[in-house]
């Protein structure tokens, strides 16, 4: 009877006389282990299975296209801006000589007075109407007094802007200031009020219009109205009404 080695030899012996493409190796030493399945190399060496299967693999990475890195999109990139405070004054300026005090009076109070004296430093008036309250601040114009203007922009839930439009001469430096002052509030509401309309040569509303740029003031809510006091009359111009009336209602819907 064969020795388990012997054995060995002889099962492969027949296997190749047969002409079996693959030679099966089993052998059996003294521990019990069997040695790996082995199929016959290129060159008659013996290589087993798993080497060849992972000779196999490394040609299939080879052989396979190389795959492209994705790089995953980026996500667009938002640009936060600060949300303006709303504001709770009504801040009415102007240059000087403009008229504002004498329209504060007739925002505030609905009746025109006599002898107003034009504004020096600041003045504040606040009314109740319908209960709903109203606080206008207005800042003298005079050179010295226009470095304040700015500082009260943050508190403003709108500009009132007075200009004197009998004066032309004034329009670039009343432009000027006021687009100065739009910068920080770029979506704070602008009343702009064509002042003095019932003396001669006052210009239009359309031609102020085109003289301070308003056109390039920005996406906001923009009102340009033709104004005037008259002291003889009792009661306030059609556009001191429209005003006053206008900046009741947007205090309001700022509530």
């Amino acid at each position: 009877m064969f020795g388990l080695r012997e054995a060995g030899v002889f099962g492969a012996s027949v296997a190749l006389a047969g002409g079996v493409a693959y030679l099966i190796w089993s052998y059996a030493s003294s521990s019990g282990k069997e040695k790996p399945e082995t199929r016959p190399g290129p060159r008659g060496e013996g290589k087993s299975v798993k080497e060849e299967e992972e000779e196999e693999e490394e040609r299939r990475k080879e052989e396979a296209p190389a795959e492209e890195t994705v790089v995953p999109a980026e996500a667009p990139k938002t640009e936060s801006r600060p949300v303006e405070a709303a504001g709770t004054q009504v801040l009415v300026l102007g240059l000087d000589g403009a008229g504002k005090t004498s329209l504060l009076h007739c925002l505030a109070t609905g009746s025109p007075e006599q002898d107003m004296q034009p504004t020096q430093g600041f003045n504040a008036v606040s009314i109740n109407r319908d209960d709903l309250y109203v606080e206008f601040l207005e800042i003298g114009g005079k050179e010295d007094l226009r470095a304040y203007w700015q500082k009260y922009m943050s508190k403003a839930l709108l500009l009132v802007f007075v200009v004197d439009s009998s004066n032309p001469q004034l329009f670039p430096v009343a432009k000027r200031h006021l687009q100065e002052l739009l910068i920080s509030r770029p979506s704070l509401p602008l009343m702009v009020l064509a002042n003095k309309q019932d003396l001669p040569g006052s210009c239009s509303i359309t031609d102020l219009h085109d003289a301070l740029s308003l056109s390039e003031l920005g996406d906001r809510r923009l009102f340009l109205i033709g104004t005037y006091v008259k002291k003889s009359e009792a009661e306030l111009s059609s556009g001191v009404q429209d005003a006053r009336d206008l900046i009741f209602q947007m205090v309001c819907d700022s509530r």
